[in-house]
C-alpha cells in the first residue's frame, strides 16, 4: 500500500514537474529562409501553441543572432558560421536539431558574368549581411575567381532590404550574396547566379536549431515536441506542397508556387536518417551533433 502511494505521488510530482516547465514559453528567433519553412508551417497549423513556443520572425542571419545573444530569445536557427562565432563566447551553446545541407541555396549573383568581374578595372560593389554566412561565401569566391579584392566595395544590408533595394540596378558592376527565397526578387531586378552551394563552393553550410546545455535541459519536452513538429511538416511538404506553400506564403515574400518549388530544389533534407559521409564531414568541421534530439 505504502509503495502504491509512493508510486502515485511521485508520477503527481513528475506530472507537475513537466507542467511547469510548458508553462514557461520558449521563444525561437527564425530568419525566412526556405529550409526554415516548416517552423512557420507548425505554426500555422497551431502546433506550438501546446508546446508553448512562440516563433520569432526576423529579417536577417545577423539580426538573429543579436537578438539570441541580447536574450530576447532562448535558442535560435542559423549556419555554423553564427554557431562558430557564439560558441567563443558560451561554451554551452550546442546544435540541437539540424534541418537542410545548403545544395544551392547559397547565392552569387551579380549584372556581370565573372569573367567581366575578373578583367573589369572599376569598383565592385558588394551587397551581403557581414556577421553571416554570405561574407565566408563572398571571400571563397574572390579567391577561387581571382577577383581583386581591393576592388570590392562591401556593403553590408540584410536581405529583405537588399531584395528591395533599387540602387543596386545600376550600370555598375555589383554583386549580391543572398540566399533562397530572397533571389527570386533580386533575380527580377536583371541579376544572374553566378556561384552557389551546390556546386562551386567546398563549403559545408548545414541549418540547426542552437540553444545552451542548461535551456536544452530546462526545456527538453518542449523542444522534442517541436522537433516532432517539424518532422511532421516536412512530410506534409513532400505530400502536398502547394497546401504547404498557402501556410507559409505570408513568411516568404512575394514568391509564386513555382518560384518556391524550385527553391526546394537548393537544400537537402537532413532532419532524419542522415547519410554517413554527411555525419562524418560535419564532424571533421568540429560541429558537434551528440545533443541532437
Amino acid at each position: 500500500m505504502l509503495k502504491r502511494v509512493a508510486f502515485i505521488i511521485l508520477g503527481a510530482l513528475l506530472f507537475i514537474s513537466c507542467s511547469s516547465s510548458y508553462n514557461k514559453k520558449l521563444k525561437i528567433s527564425a530568419t525566412t529562409w526556405i529550409g526554415y519553412t516548416p517552423l512557420f508551417y507548425a505554426k500555422e497549423m497551431g502546433w506550438l501553441e501546446p508546446l508553448n513556443i512562440k516563433l520569432l520572425n526576423v529579417s536577417s542571419l545577423s539580426e538573429n543572432m543579436y537578438l539570441y545573444k541580447a536574450g530576447n530569445a532562448d535558442a535560435y536557427v542559423g549556419t555554423q558560421y553564427e554557431y562558430n562565432i557564439l560558441s567563443k563566447e558560451d561554451s554551452t551553446l550546442i546544435p540541437i536539431m539540424l534541418f537542410d545541407k545548403s545544395h544551392g541555396g547559397d547565392i552569387i549573383m551579380s549584372n556581370r558574368a565573372i569573367g567581366e568581374l575578373i578583367s573589369t578595372s572599376d569598383q565592385i560593389d558588394a551587397y551581403l549581411e557581414m556577421d553571416s554566412i554570405n561574407y565566408t561565401l563572398l571571400e571563397d569566391f574572390i579567391k577561387k575567381s581571382g577577383i581583386n579584392e581591393e576592388r570590392i566595395n562591401y556593403i553590408n544590408e540584410d536581405q529583405a532590404t537588399i531584395s528591395t533595394l533599387e540602387s543596386i540596378i545600376s550600370e555598375k558592376p555589383t554583386i549580391v550574396v543572398t540566399y533562397s527565397p530572397y533571389d527570386a526578387d533580386i533575380k527580377k531586378k536583371g541579376f544572374m547566379r553566378i556561384a552557389s552551394t551546390k556546386d562551386e563552393f567546398d563549403l559545408l553550410v548545414v541549418d540547426a536549431m542552437f540553444t545552451t546545455k542548461k535551456v536544452l535541459q530546462n526545456h527538453r519536452g518542449q523542444f522534442e515536441g517541436l522537433k516532432k513538429a517539424v518532422d511532421r511538416a516536412i512530410v506534409e511538404l513532400h505530400k502536398n506542397p502547394r497546401e504547404f506553400y498557402e501556410k507559409v506564403k505570408p513568411y516568404i515574400l512575394e514568391i509564386k508556387y513555382d518560384e518556391f518549388r524550385e527553391s526546394l530544389n537548393n537544400i537537402i533534407w537532413i532532419n532524419e536518417n542522415m547519410p554517413r559521409e554527411l555525419k562524418n564531414r560535419i564532424k571533421k568541421e568540429d560541429f558537434p551533433i551528440e545533443d541532437l534530439i
